[in-house]
């Protein structure tokens, strides 16, 4: 194909190309740039990558599709959606997708053959896996399963008895080529179709029980090599028919999934991690490593955007879906990315009762007893169970209990189908979520206008109570500088000499002094008294000399800048005298 035509892989799917549909140009000038959108998109055992602009539709994706994977739009229901189903004519513009996005592609009208054959067909001898569609006679039901060329026949049929519960000595099989005379075969030397294979299996009459034992050894050789080799690889007495019918050798063979009564329950999931990916590989999906409430909180406990479904793993070695279960659905490349996306996955292993008994104490704790009741009621041939657990307002809901007698397709629906709830849900929650935190935001800004407000009085009332404290203060420093310059001038006014009388016989001179009011003090003192005792005098009137000046009239002079020993005859101060005080600058 050209480098804009679709590309697609069958099996493994994580080989992929993409698929790029051009868009014919409006024919109006838009200014907005179209955005270029990756769609991953599953379909059984196919990936096929589509790449075209957020102004194409749906129906231009399913177009694509219907080239790429021969399934009729009429049939084909396009899921994975984040807003949940779409219609064909949406624009992939109003939908306000991220650059790469995962779908899925469901086909309930097809038949598993139909489709996952013509997309094997399409892959060269090069992919070495094999899909083998294993008919189911009595039951009527079609197992599309792949498996690497190196796989044995034997192995092939152990599968099946896992799947189907019919011990590989009492299988009858139709579709096997003449070549696959022995079950040691691999397929890849069996003389199969390649890629696509279809077989059927049924239960064996069982023969007469008057055979002796040898002609129905011989019996069992003529349905299956295999466990006829068993038979003879055996000890004669004291073999394990468990083993030789391909039931429980996961449990005889294999270290458990999980150490018993283990203290911490990380260290129990690291085992169980490392132990998975030991026997079935490294693609499977993330488990959660720590606590089962430790995982329910990061599931439902946090933003309701962030929030995911819970999915509870629950394995049990003793069950013969377990291997084909954990290989071909919980490895499946689309299983793997759908829950790594849009669930938290958390395991335990039920195998050993105290774990099982220490997993009912736990789901009883965290989801009541009737999730525990739950669990008790199934039996172990009906493990492995994935329970899809939801978190509410008031209590977490299980949506589903899915068993291990399941296919990837029906295990996607189920799964596809818990989450369109939870996102119905989601969607409420958020909107919860978002008017709640509305209303707080408003509550915030009134609470913060509000305090604001009070912190504003606040300055204000402490700034009118320091005014307050300062005019207190400044009238206490006034009344005690009133109060010493009083005391001052009362000592001062104790300290003058007697004013002289005129019939003493000694020079008096007589001063005359004009206050600033306008009065006038009169007074007479001996001409050899010193200026000191004039300065103490006005001083004692209440005009201390550092703040007033003592002037005389005509010619003007400063009395104050004037040796204060000076006699007032030395002053000039005699016999009269008018003087007027005068404040100082």
């Amino acid at each position: 194909t050209g480098p804009y035509g679709p590309h697609t892989s069958s099996s493994p799917p994580s080989s992929s190309s993409p698929a790029f549909c051009p868009v014919q140009p409006s024919r109006h000038i838009v200014e907005r740039q179209s955005r270029m959108l990756s769609f991953r998109v599953e379909y059984r055992q196919r990936s096929t990558e589509v790449v075209l602009e957020d102004a194409s539709t749906v129906g231009d994706i399913k177009s694509i599709l219907e080239t790429e994977l021969q399934v009729p739009v009429s049939k084909m229901q396009l899921k994975g959606w984040k807003s949940g189903d779409v219609s064909d004519s949406t624009v992939l513009q109003s939908l306000h997708l991220p650059k790469n996005n995962s779908l899925y592609v469901l086909t309930p009208d097809i038949a598993p053959s139909a489709s996952t054959s013509q997309s094997s067909a399409q892959q060269g001898l090069s992919s070495q896996n094999y899909l083998l569609v294993i008919s189911h006679r009595e039951a009527q039901r079609d197992y599309s399963l792949n498996f690497p060329a190196s796989k044995t026949i034997q192995e092939v049929k152990r599968n099946i008895s896992d799947l189907t519960n019919i011990p590989v000595r009492h299988q009858q099989w139709d579709g096997w080529p003449a070549s696959a005379s022995d079950d040691l075969m691999t397929l890849a030397s069996s003389g199969i179709s390649y890629p696509c294979h279809h077989l059927t299996v049924c239960r064996r009459s069982s023969p007469a029980l008057t055979v002796d034992q040898t002609d129905e050894c011989t019996d069992v050789h003529m349905v299956s090599d295999s466990e006829g080799e068993d038979f003879e690889d055996a000890p004669e007495f004291g073999v394990d028919e468990s083993e030789i019918f391909g039931m429980g050798s996961s449990s005889c063979r294999k270290s458990p999934m999980m150490p018993e009564n283990s203290e911490n329950e990380g260290d129990a999931l690291l085992h169980f991690t490392a132990e998975f990916s030991r026997r079935y590989g490294d693609c499977h999906p993330v488990f959660y490593i720590g606590s089962l409430e430790a995982a329910s909180q990061e599931a439902f406990y946090g933003k309701a955007r962030d929030r995911k479904l819970l999915a509870i793993y629950l394995h049990n070695d003793e069950s013969v879906l377990s291997n084909v279960f954990c290989s071909q659905m919980m490895c499946a490349d689309s299983i793997v990315s759908y829950l790594s996306q849009n669930f938290i996955t958390w395991a335990w292993d039920v195998t050993k009762e105290a774990n099982k008994a220490r997993l009912l104490t736990m789901c009883t704790r965290h989801f009541g007893s009737v999730v525990a009741q739950t669990i008790r009621t199934y039996k172990t041939d009906q493990f492995p169970l994935l329970l899809i657990v939801m978190g509410k307002r008031t209590s977490n809901e299980v949506l589903n209990v899915i068993q291990g007698n399941t296919t990837v397709d029906e295990l996607m629906m189920r799964l596809m189908g818990a989450m369109e709830i939870f996102t119905a849900q989601q969607q409420e929650d958020i909107k919860d979520e978002d008017e709640r935190e509305a209303r707080e935001m408003v509550k915030r800004e009134q609470d913060e206008a509000y305090r604001l407000s009070l912190e504003a009085d606040r300055k204000k009332r402490e700034a009118q109570e320091r005014e307050e404290a300062e005019q207190v203060r400044q009238e206490r420093i006034r009344k005690e500088q009133e109060e010493e310059r009083e005391a001052i001038r009362l000592s001062l006014e104790q300290a003058l000499p007697p004013e002289p009388k005129e019939e003493g016989g000694e020079p008096i001179s007589k001063l005359r002094i004009r206050t600033p009011s306008g009065k006038f003090l009169e007074r007479q003192f001996l001409g050899s008294c010193k200026l000191q005792v004039l300065f103490d005098f006005v001083a004692s009137k209440g005009y201390p000399s550092d703040e007033f000046k003592l002037l005389t009239t005509f010619p003007r002079r400063n009395i104050t800048q004037i040796d204060p020993a000076w006699s007032l005859v030395e002053a000039k101060l005699f016999p009269q005298e008018t003087l007027f005080l005068e404040a100082k600058e």
